[in-house]
Formats: structure tokens, sequence, C-alpha cells
């Protein structure tokens, strides 16, 4: 059986041996809505438990917009100019409005990312800037949330006098789905906050997954940071396989995410009747498959359709390599998932250290392969015989000894598929 596999910019052939039996789960998709100006305008004009835009920002002298940076596939030439004019009309001046990437401890956006993220008219017309986790002097504090939490956010976002996120709905491996205050918190907060919001305190919640923000304790942290940031309005969108836009969902930022995120369970969640005895997944290709950092999402996405025990293959490009140099010195610390956990249980919380955290907490449950090729072979060495040197040694290795009939998902989209067993399997 020949399939086709997100990776990279241009997929990937691959090929099933006979034996088991497949399921390919598609990304399922809403329909893309018809007149997309029209329902971002009666959107903003009509919001979901917040006046109207335009009404909020008058009498307003300056605007803070934070959208996703080049990691999230969010329609910002699309949505930002009707937000931006709406804020003009009201009177603020374009030389008022910061537009600012919500980085959170990810890379800064080159001058050509910029372009892409915005589209190049916004992008060379209005202020935009860069968030810095690393560097205190521009983050504003705010306070400490109830559960300790000490909140620094991006000073060029505080000191506005509306405060607005431009997102979209999917499906998270931490706070159940993205969207809203993540634009926020850990978009545009300062490293001590993110060390605590992705520290084992909340990566070992068990409900911390994909899916989850009933009883999710870091999404409540987040909506608490939000609030205390002021978080005015926000516009979120839903998204087709086809990354079109299905759903748009903006105003009071608490209400109007919870929408979107019932909007989105009920379009696009796929329900398995049992758990699979081994998964094929991908990190969705480009731009989610640039580094391992990112692509470790595609185990966390699959691994609830997994029966306790089973195997998971993550295909991978890793074009850009590991991720940041912190997330490197702790992967170089991998060659066990539970001596790896209990390392973190004991010490420090280092930057992007969650991420291999979520990995091993699934490395414990399940037998993990990959194939990777972007990443260094001397960081690979950690996971021993289980980083294979292509996709038909991948393959090979995951079916091996599998009984006939043995149950195989294949996921060509990864993390872009929001797939849960009709009684889902928590960690």
């Amino acid at each position: 059986m020949k399939l086709r596999v997100a990776f990279g910019k241009d997929g990937l052939d691959i090929d099933l041996p006979q034996g088991p039996r497949y399921t390919v789960l598609e990304a399922r998709s809403a329909s893309p809505l018809s007149d997309v100006s029209a329902a971002l305008e009666v959107a903003l004009d009509h919001p979901i438990g917040s006046p109207p835009l335009a009404e909020l920002a008058r009498g307003k002298k300056s605007a803070a917009i934070s959208v996703c940076d080049i990691t999230r596939p969010a329609p910002n030439a699309v949505t930002l100019p009707p937000i931006l004019k709406r804020l003009e009309s009201a009177g603020i001046g374009r030389e008022n409005i910061s537009i600012l990437i919500a980085t959170g401890l990810h890379r800064p956006a080159t001058a050509d990312e910029i372009g892409r993220i915005l589209g190049t008219r916004i992008a060379a017309g209005y202020r935009v800037l860069n968030h810095d986790a690393r560097n205190r002097a521009e983050q504003r504090f705010l306070g400490v949330t109830a559960s300790g939490t000490p909140v620094y956010v991006d000073e060029r976002f505080a000191e506005a006098e509306v405060h607005l996120t431009l997102g979209f709905i999917e499906q998270h491996l931490m706070l159940g789905f993205s969207g809203g205050r993540k634009l926020i918190a850990p978009g545009l907060a300062s490293e001590d906050t993110i060390k605590v919001l992705h520290s084992p305190k909340f990566m070992r919640e068990p409900r911390a997954i994909e899916g989850s923000v009933e009883e999710n304790p870091l999404h409540a942290e987040l909506l608490e940071i939000a609030r205390m940031a002021r978080h005015d309005f926000m516009l979120d969108v839903a998204l087709t396989r086809t990354r079109e836009i299905a759903g748009v969902f903006a105003g009071e930022p608490v209400a109007a995410h919870a929408a979107g995120v019932r909007f989105v369970r009920e379009a696009l969640l796929e329900r398995l009747p049992a758990p699979v005895d081994a998964v094929i997944t991908t990190a969705a290709g480009y731009p989610l498959d640039l580094t391992f950092y990112q692509a470790i999402k595609g185990i966390t996405a699959a691994q609830h359709i997994v029966r306790e025990g089973g195997r998971i293959l993550l295909i991978a490009e890793c074009a850009e390599g590991a991720g940041a140099a912190e997330f490197v010195d702790r992967l170089r610390q991998l060659t066990s998932y539970p001596d790896f956990l209990n390392r973190l249980a004991t010490s420090p919380v280092t930057i992007d250290q969650w991420q291999l955290e979520k990995l091993a907490l699934a490395g414990k449950r399940f037998e993990i392969h990959f194939y990777v090729p972007g990443l260094p072979a001397n960081l690979a060495a950690g996971f021993g015989l289980r980083v294979h040197g292509s996709p038909e040694q991948a393959i090979a290795a995951l079916t091996a000894g599998l009984n006939a009939g043995s149950s195989v998902a294949v996921i060509p989209e990864g993390p872009y598929v929001f797939a849960q067993v009709e009684q889902p399997v928590l960690a």
C-alpha cells in the first residue's frame, strides 16, 4: 500500500507492508466559508460577549495586536486588514498600532518571515515587533497568579490601551486547544513566566493534553494571566484541512475562544472505536516539522489513540535540526525516558525542556520510532536503534513482529488530525 504523507514542503511517499490492518486518518474538515470577508465583518461588528471592535477602540490612543509566529499557519494577511481598518476608523493612528510576533521562546522572525506572517503590505506599513522573552528589560511585571506563577508580559503590549490577539484554534499538546489566551502567555510572556508554565507542575497534569480544556489547570492559569494583561478582544479562526477559513470567532476572549473550541470539536474530531496497536504519524510537514522540537507534537497528538505499550513512528524532516541551543543541551541527556523524567523532577527548569518532558512521558508508555533525517546523528544517539536512516527501515521496525491483522493507524498530517478513541486513553 503506497501513501503520501506530509514531510517538509514537498511530502514523502511511503510503502506500507502487507499484514497489518491499516486505517488512514485524514484531517476532518469543516466546509470553508463562502464569503470570508463578510464573515469577518459580521464577527467584528457583532462580536461574542463584547461591544463591536470599533466601539471598544473609540477614544483610545494606542493598540497592540499579538499574532502567531512562522510555525503557525494563521491567515493573518486575511484577518488583520479588517481589524486595522476598525482601529484606525476609531481614531487610533497607524503609528500607534503595534503588531507583536508572539514568539514565546522561539527564535525571532526574520524580515522575510514577517512578510509571510502578515502579508507584505502590512509588514511594510505598520510597526512590527518580535517578542524577546529573554530580555527582562522589555517585560512588565503584572503580579503573581493564585497558584504562584510570576507574570511578566511584553511591555510594548502592556503599555497599549487596547490589547488584541489574532490566531487560530486547533488541538494543542498542553493547553487542549491553541488560540486566545495562548497569544499572551506563553506568546508574549517572559522566560521566567514560561518556565513555570512549562514546568513539571503543569506538564505532568493528566488533563494538560490535546483536546482538554475542562479542568485543565494550564488552561485556567493562562486565562488568569490573560486577565492580568487586560486581554480586551480576540479574533480566532478555525481552518479546513487545506488551510481555508471555516469559522470566525471574535469578541470577549473567554467567551469567543470557548465558542471556537466547541466548533472545532464538533467539526474536526475523529473518533475511533478502540485504541490501535501502532501509529505512523508526521509533524504535518512544513512549517511544523522544521525542527525536532516542534515535531514532537506529532507523537503527543497520536498517543491518545494507541493502546498501552503500543508503537508510534514519527516521520518529520527537521530541516533546521533539533531546535534552540537549550533544547539541544537537554536532548543530549535523553538516553532513558524514566531517567530523564527523574532528572527533570529534581533540577531547575531550563528553556525548552518541556517538549522533551512530553516526549519522555509518552516514551514510558509506548515504543517510539523515528525517521527524522534532519536531526544530527550525534543528537539521535540517545534514542539508540529506534532512530532509523530511511522511511523503509523505520516502517519495517515498527511493523516487525505485529500479528497479521494488527491495527495500524496512519496519520499523514500528524497533529492537524484531531483524533481520540471513544473512551480516551489518558496518561
